[in-house]
């Protein structure tokens, strides 16, 4: 192989690594499309969310609340404590995610180097066998938004992606940074 097209080689693998481990979440919203958005005009929050614990408001309620109450009043909605047209629920949950990826040690034996023939057939060597284990957060928040009469769900967000050291230093940002984005494909507005 030519030192071009073994550098060719080393540029693509660590574009397809780089591009599997994206810190961008993902986000899927779902919503009831029969549902009349227009005619819904304040919102409130369900006494308690899916952020509360032991029967408490924690910080990070606190943060939903500010960033959906934020995201709400652009839309023209008013915020009522009393029976809300909407309810807004929330949940945010991080959990640790293992994954083990072989590297291709071009060169060495297994990946595109001279003894690549061995790719699939069996192993190299064990010093040329280099598996990478990578421990990461995962971080999934959900964004509810409940017709308070029917008591049914017409909205749902849902954000789920790598959570950063600088995200879990920050969550007051990272909690706005995503409830607004979820938002923006929110289709509700009411008539103003």
């Amino acid at each position: 192989m030519t030192i071009r097209k073994y550098a060719v080689a080393a540029v693509t693998a660590l574009l397809v690594a780089g591009c599997a481990t994206t810190d961008t979440p993902k986000a899927r919203i779902d919503y009831d499309r029969k549902a009349d958005f227009s005619v819904y005009r304040t919102f409130g929050f369900p006494k308690e969310t899916g952020t509360d614990r032991g029967g408490y408001s924690t910080l990070m309620t606190s943060y939903f609340k500010d960033s959906v109450t934020t995201a709400m009043e652009a839309r023209g909605y008013k915020y009522a404590a009393e029976h809300p047209d909407l309810l807004v629920n929330f949940y945010m949950n991080t959990q640790d995610r293992t994954e083990t990826r072989a590297d291709a040690d071009i060169g060495f034996g297994y990946g595109y180097g001279y003894y690549g023939y061995r790719r699939g057939l069996y192993s190299p060597w064990p010093l040329y066998d280099h598996d990478r284990v990578e421990t990461y957060k995962v971080g999934t928040i959900n964004v509810d938004i409940v017709d308070a009469e029917k008591k049914q769900l017409v909205w749902e967000g849902v954000s789920e992606g790598r959570v950063s050291e600088e995200a879990m230093s920050n969550p007051k940002v990272t909690v706005n940074a995503v409830v607004t984005e979820l938002m923006r494909q929110y289709p509700g507005r009411p008539n103003m």
